[in-house]
Order: C-alpha cells, then structure tokens, then sequence
C-alpha cells in the first residue's frame, strides 16, 4: 500500500471529522472483505498497520504440517513450501504469508470499496449524529447558504442544517452568507439518507436562550423566567421571577433605559417583547399579563374552569386587547386563565349567575363613592395611537416607556425626555409638532383676574362696578358688597 495512506487517513480525520481508529477499523474490513470475495473466507486474513499508520500490509496466516498430511486447506501449509519462506520454520509452527492486494481480482476490490464506502457514510453519521445530538436545545450560529420551498439551509460547519418555513419568523430576511442564530430543534438520523438537523427561530426556547446569553443575572438563576409565550414576528411575553428580595427581575431584564432587551429585540429584528413579573396570585398575575395596559381590578368567574374578567377604563380597552387580539391571546397563554376583557359598563351589563352577581355587586357598590377615578375616564383623553400622522415607530417607543396617551406626553418635564434613551431631540420635535394640529393646551385663568360683570336691572345691559348709572337706559346704579350668612 502506498504511504499517501497516511494522508488519505488524516483528511478523513480532520474535513469528516472521523476518529483515527474508525478509519483504520474501515480500511482493515475493506482488505478482509476483498480477502474473502477471492478466498471464500476470511478468518485466517490479518491486516498490520505500521507505528506512523501510513502503510498496511495484508497476511493469510497457516499452520505447517507434514507434506504427506497437507490436502490443501485454505489454513494450512506444506513443511517443504513454508522453509522456502522461512527456512527455521517446523512443523506445528504457524507463518504469515504477505498478500499483494494487487493480485485481487476487479469485482473483490470493487465490492470492498462499495462496502468501504457505506461503512464511511455511516461512520461519518453516527459521529455527527453524537456530536450534534448534544447540541439539541441549544443555541448555534451558522451563516445563510440558500433557499428551497421556503425552507433555509445553514452552513453549520460540517453539516448543513434546515430552518423549515413554519419555524421561520416573518420578520426576518437573510441574504447568502449572513450570520443566523438558531435554536437546534431536532437530530433527526434516517436508516436512509443523510442526518438531519432542524433548526428554529420561531420556538419559545429560542427566545429563552437570547435572554441567558444576554442577561447575566438569569444565566446564574438569580433570575428565573417563568413562561414565555409568543406569536412569532409580532410580539412575545416573557413572565421572570427573583430568588432575591433586593433584585427586581424585570428591571434587570430590561436594563438600564431599555439597553438589554433592546439588544434581543434587534436579534427577534424589532419584535416587541413584554417582560413581565409572574405573581403566585392569579388576580395580580393576570394584571401584569396584560401589560402594558392598565387593569383596574380582577374579578374570577369560576376558579375551577380558571375563568375571569379584567375591568379595564374605556381608554385602554384597545390596549388590553391589542391589535387583533393579539396581547389578551397571549395572556390568556401565559396565565393559563380564560380571560375577558371589559369595561365597567361592559362588565355591568354581562349575563351572570345570581350568586356571581351578587358578589360582583358587592365588589362593586361603594366603588363610585370610593374610587370614582377607577372606571371614570379623563375627559378628552387621546391615545397617542389613534392619530395617524405620528409615526407608527414612534408610537411603539412611547409605549415601550410606558407613555400612550397625550396627556402624558404633554405633562413629561425636560428631564423626563432626556432619561428617553431611544427617542432623539428631533423626534420629539416631531412629536410636538403633530400634536400641535390635534391638541389645544388651555391653561386655567386666575379668577382674580377676571373683572366681575353685572346686568342692569331694567334693560338687562352688561355693567362693570365703576358705573353709577345704565350706559343703554340712564337708570341710576349703587353697587354694595352684601355679606351671606353662612349657616
């Protein structure tokens, strides 16, 4: 055998990724399989590689008995042909005779790199198959190669991996030979056909892992992420929990002035992710799931079927409820409770069992009195996403600090716009500028300003306290301050 062997042996190691001792395994079975095909046997075949594995050599090895004994058994040499060998030879002793594989005919040496072949390729597979099955449900970059019926192939080194189309967020466009995160789904190992690895961006898991990468404090559990739920390119609801009384768990995620969900945000590309605090009692709990609208009070329905209502003011019914219903969806997914979401005239007004009702009236009887700013909505209150003139981009990033009506805008001082990390002098330019063509800010006069006016007795004619007679009849006029006894 030629010593290119060595070479062909250290490519199949280092591009295939194939231990030494497989390959070596592999080129011994091809020799025995060629053995056999010409000798009808391979049991006494033996293969040798040198120290530096880069030559083999191929031996039948026989035993020696008398010349009168030997009647031609594939294992046995006569006395008289082994001393031609090797002349201190003697009966009982056994000799290796060297066979040039040249001397193979063309269909054994065919049919043995056939089987070569095969046993490589499936050699090649279980190794891959057990280095990426360790890899299921973990995070793995690899770079964009092509497209095939919507779904993406991923150059991962030395396999190519596939993003089906429903794993794929609609949001994302790649060209070839971008960098891609993907979460490894699925190992697939077919009896026919090569490994398969399933990729995805779309899983919850994969949102999972962007957070441990980026948030230090979850990677180290101080922080734990209860449940994520997700309705892909659009939004996704993350509730975390803390270990440690002393470290708020979804300021951590969020970071200072947004910075760190603002990073995985980029990498879901601009999807909107609400991180929020899980709470043990579901009242409270099903409140922060509707974030980020404002839910007043909780009333459950029927524990048992884990139904409830969310009482919400009118100007945040929209918000509660998210476009196409897409934020009460995925709060109904992350409390795991049937929720409503209703007004206080709405919640009045449902068909409910005398005994709910009841206790809803109870819940509800001296809230006017108590509480009138619960359910009373401000007058003249204008949601920042009702005007379309303002840039649906700006829109999201007042929402994402919390500010959605005009009000609140209005009423931000200075210092407040500046700790808006995201938003630039000129948007809010912008901003003022939009809002100048919808909102008129009255300010309230000082009644003592306001010079006080009289009508005449007689002819009805507006006076002013300086005149001592009607300026429209002439009837004289006295003016004097009248004290009121106040009982």
């Amino acid at each position: 055998m030629s010593n290119d062997l060595g070479e062909a042996i250290r490519t199949l190691v280092n591009e295939r990724g194939i231990s030494e001792d497989l390959v070596l395994e592999t080129i011994k079975g091809l020799l025995l399989a060629a053995y056999k095909r010409k000798f009808g046997t391979s049991d006494n075949a033996v293969v040798e590689f040198n120290e530096e594995h880069d030559n083999v050599q191929l031996f039948a090895r026989k035993m020696i008995v008398e010349d009168d004994e030997f009647d031609g058994e594939f294992d046995e040499i006569s006395l008289t042909d082994a001393r031609e060998l090797h002349e201190d030879c003697d009966i009982g002793d056994e000799v290796l005779i060297p066979i040039d594989p040249k001397t193979f005919d063309r269909i054994s040496v065919q049919s043995a790199k056939q089987k070569a072949k095969q046993d490589l390729r499936e050699i090649q597979k279980d190794t891959l198959y057990s280095e990426f099955k360790t890899k299921e449900g973990e995070m793995i970059i690899g770079y964009y190669q092509r497209e095939n019926n919507g779904d993406m192939f991923i150059d991962l080194g030395k396999i190519e991996g596939v993003l089906p189309k429903k794993y794929q967020s609609p949001r994302e466009i790649y060209r070839k030979n971008d960098k891609i995160k993907c979460y490894v789904y699925q190992v697939e190992k077919p009896e026919h056909g090569q490994l398969r690895v399933v990729l995805s961006r779309t899983h919850a898991e994969f949102v999972k892992k962007l957070f441990e990468l980026e948030i230090p404090e979850i990677y180290d559990h101080s922080i734990e992420i209860h449940k994520i739920v997700r309705e892909p390119g659009y939004r996704t609801k993350v509730a975390v929990f803390s270990h440690r009384t002393d470290l708020d768990p979804v300021g951590a995620c969020v970071g200072l002035k947004g910075i760190r969900v603002q990073t995985i945000m980029r990498e879901m590309e601009g999807e909107r992710i609400d991180v929020l605090r899980y709470d043990p009692n579901p009242m409270e709990y099903i409140k922060n799931c509707l974030s980020p609208a404002e839910v007043k009070r909780v009333v459950i329905l029927d524990e048992n079927k884990r139904t409830a209502v969310a009482v919400v003011e009118d100007s945040q019914l929209s918000l509660a409820i998210g476009k196409q219903g897409i934020n009460v969806r995925l709060a109904n997914k992350l409390a795991d409770w049937i929720i409503d979401v209703k007004t206080l005239d709405q919640y009045r007004e449902m068909d409910l069992d005398v005994e709910t009702k009841e206790r809803v009236d109870a819940l509800f009887s001296d809230m006017p009195a108590a509480e009138p700013e619960f359910f009373e909505e401000e007058e003249g209150e204008m949601m920042l996403g009702d005007i379309q003139e303002l840039a649906k981009e700006l829109v999201e990033k007042l929402q994402f600090h919390d500010i959605y009506t005009v009000e609140e805008f209005v009423n931000l001082t200075e210092e407040d716009i500046g700790s808006l990390g995201d938003i630039t002098e000129d948007e809010v330019r912008q901003i003022h500028s939009v809002l100048g063509e919808y909102v008129d800010i009255v300010e309230e006069e000082d009644e003592s300003e306001i010079e006080q006016q009289f009508l005449c007795p007689e002819c009805g004619h507006t006076l002013t306290p300086d005149m001592t007679s009607c300026p429209n009849c002439g009837v004289g006029l006295s003016f004097e301050e009248v004290e009121v006894d106040e009982e």
